[in-house]
């Protein structure tokens, strides 16, 4: 039974949760959570503090030995709006790999939004579509408008509580102006979404993280006579919570039950952009989660181990639309693509035997042949490099850092250069990939090469492995033939033979 590690780096709080995988299904084993501010110098200066970085590093080495304990096969630890903005990320970086040999991954505010969308679609059953996911953190709000378990929208706002109230409240309690100020800034930023938001009409609205925890609290203790129920909080009350709170002392905010000390200190900015956010969109509340980004993070490394669990086909699907999109975006011909992605995979299919690749190299293939011209789109001189840039600095969800790099790597080497260990391409990548990933843009060199004559039509070349021998045969559907693809394939030869040691010929049917 394999264990799970997700680590959330916050601007505001570093959480862990630790699970097991069950029966398809993910068990909860170990969660911890604790308040750094490791954003609050950030939206200030531009800069992580050397207290904040040491503060948040001894949580993380706790953490570590959380992850020990439990002896966990796969950990993912990912940080967020702090780590975007601050100037000096790379420092923490290095800081967080030597105390404990993980490698932190920045994730933008678009996959941090998809992530908390397959958390909550992994673990809780919604059955009224659209959904709207609120997560107000400390840097910044997600918004993901989702319907029948498919994002249709997400944006990321710089609506986070700490950096709200950094910004704004400099008074206890918060001066008449300041709040002005406050209400005025989140009116248009949210602005910026509204008609997106009202035009979706969601008919559930989800809130996720400690400031939509600790209205619920503070609303279900003031106004239980009321009949609010449990997690769900009405606009009306959180409008008047939000005016209540803002006019107390940091001193009284802590008395009000479900605000801790910590988060006293920034409900104020939580709770107005709530109140903002519910009354601009015509909202009529919102029900709080539990469930957040470190689920999503468990859900897709469950999913990539096992695709029998509930997120497996969901990752697989906003990962094509996003290869899709991508695709789309610098122009490149789909429908070759796709009979370039057909051929690669039945390569890998037919010369499984041979390769020996990981079964995720064969989802990785599929991408890179779909997006292996992309470096066109900026210019066809060096346009192999262009595609390795492009790949691996896009915003492809679903993919981590690591994925894309891999992907791009397999695309990159379809011209006369080789993936040598001296590339700065293959040097990123860990040891154990880069012979996977010779093997993989070789069989995306032939799947090229397959399709050469973009204005002939073949079929599926016939594949055949015999006394250490691989034998294409090539049939054309046109006229034409294809004397260009059994030219370019036979080109490979000498390569083909280097990577996987065997012989290939290829011949017209």
């Amino acid at each position: 039974m394999p264990t799970f590690a997700a680590i959330d780096i916050g601007s505001n709080s570093v959480r862990l949760k630790i699970a097991r995988l069950v029966g398809h299904k993910l068990r909860e084993i170990h969660e911890d959570r604790e308040v750094t501010r490791l954003g609050e110098s950030v939206f200030q200066q531009g800069f992580l503090s050397p207290e904040a970085i040491a503060t948040t590093v001894k949580v993380l080495r706790r953490f570590h030995r959380a992850v020990q304990r439990t002896a966990a096969d796969t950990v993912r630890v990912v940080a967020t709006s702090a780590m975007r903005d601050a100037r000096n990320s790379r420092a923490f970086i290095e800081w967080v790999r030597s105390s404990t040999g993980w490698n932190v991954e920045i994730i933008s505010g678009l996959e941090e939004a998809r992530l908390i969308h397959m958390g909550i679609n992994s673990n809780l059953r919604i059955n009224a579509s659209p959904v709207l996911m609120i997560d107000l953190g400390g840097g910044s709000c997600e918004l993901t408008i989702s319907e029948k378990h498919r994002i249709l929208s997400t944006v990321s706002l710089p609506l986070g509580a700490v950096r709200l109230t950094n910004e704004f409240l400099k008074h206890d309690p918060p001066r008449k102006s300041e709040l002005q100020q406050l209400r005025g800034f989140v009116a248009r930023e949210i602005e910026r979404v509204r008609r997106r938001i009202t035009t979706a009409r969601p008919k559930v609205v989800i809130a996720t993280s400690g400031t939509a925890e600790s209205l619920t609290a503070v609303c279900h203790n003031l106004y239980k006579t009321k009949n609010t129920r449990g997690n769900a909080v009405p606009r009306a009350q959180a409008q008047r919570v939000a005016k209540r709170i803002s006019r107390l002392a940091i001193e009284e905010r802590r008395k009000l039950p479900g605000i801790g000390p910590r988060r006293a200190e920034i409900i104020v900015a939580g709770a107005t952009v709530y109140a903002e956010l519910l009354e601009r969109c015509q909202l009529r509340g919102f029900r709080y989660s539990a469930l957040g980004l470190r689920d999503g993070l468990l859900a897709q490394m469950a999913a990539e181990y096992d695709t029998g669990t509930r997120s497996g086909k969901q990752i697989e699907s906003e990962r094509w639309e996003s290869v899709q999109t991508a695709a789309g975006h610098y122009r490149v011909d789909i429908k070759h693509s796709l009979r370039v992605r057909d051929s690669a995979i039945q390569l890998f299919t037919s010369l499984k035997t041979i390769h020996r690749l990981p079964p995720a190299y064969r989802e990785w293939l599929s991408a890179a042949a779909m997006l292996y011209e992309v470096g066109d789109y900026v210019n066809r001189n060096g346009r192999h490099r262009h595609t390795y840039y492009i790949i691996s600095h896009s915003e492809i969800l679903g993919y981590t850092p690591q994925q894309r790099r891999i992907i791009a790597a397999i695309a990159r080497y379809l011209g006369k250069s080789r993936p040598a260990a001296n590339e700065p391409p293959i040097k990123l990548l860990p040891p154990a990939d880069r012979n996977h990933v010779a093997k993989a843009s070789l069989l995306l060199r032939l799947a090229s090469a397959l399709n050469l004559g973009r204005g002939t039509t073949a079929s599926k070349a016939r594949i055949r492995v015999q006394n250490g021998k691989v034998n294409l045969t090539l049939a054309a559907t046109k006229k034409s033939g294809l004397d260009l693809e059994l030219w370019a394939v036979e080109k490979e030869r000498a390569y083909f033979r280097e990577v996987l040691g065997r012989e290939l010929s290829a011949e017209l049917a």
